[in-house]
């Protein structure tokens, strides 16, 4: 079977793979794993409530459900480590954290170029485009199951 004869979940499930083994190469020196970066990144645009940062971050873990207390307040979670601190209900950068998510976006920018060497902006966005109606498809599909409805 040749490259494109593979079906979409392939590419899908070996693409995700990918990145998470890059992140992992990319950052693990640091001490971070990808869902780390995502809340550091996630505060880097400013203090966020618990409820906030799970609700952004809950397509990326497992189930659709954050695991924030060992990110934040496990043995190297960001918490522990002085990145991130609390601001009355909202999570916040601090200064270190900053400075850590200073280090880690510009690792992350060079993934995210390597990753994207050989295509155009225009094919980028159609790539996301496409991906997002059939997610799409399929979301309205599944809810038109469950309320009992007809699936064209």
């Amino acid at each position: 079977m040749s490259g494109t004869d593979k079906p979409i979940g392939y590419w899908l499930k070996h693409l995700h793979n990918l990145i998470e083994e890059q992140f992992d190469a990319t950052l693990g020196d640091l001490g971070l794993d990808r869902r780390q970066w995502q809340i550091l990144n996630l505060l880097s645009r400013g203090a966020r409530s618990r409820g906030e940062v799970e609700q952004a971050l809950a397509p990326f873990w497992p189930d659709g459900v954050p695991e924030l207390d060992a990110a934040l307040n496990g043995a190297d979670g960001l918490v522990t480590r002085g990145w991130v601190g609390y601001d009355a209900d909202a999570l916040t950068l601090t200064e270190q954290g900053r400075a850590a998510h200073r280090t880690a976006a510009d690792r992350v920018g060079e993934t995210r170029r390597l990753l994207l060497r050989g295509l155009t902006p225009e094919q980028y966005a159609e790539t996301v485009r496409i991906l997002s109606v059939m997610a799409g498809n399929l979301e309205a599909a599944l809810a038109g199951r469950a309320a009992g409805g007809k699936q064209d």
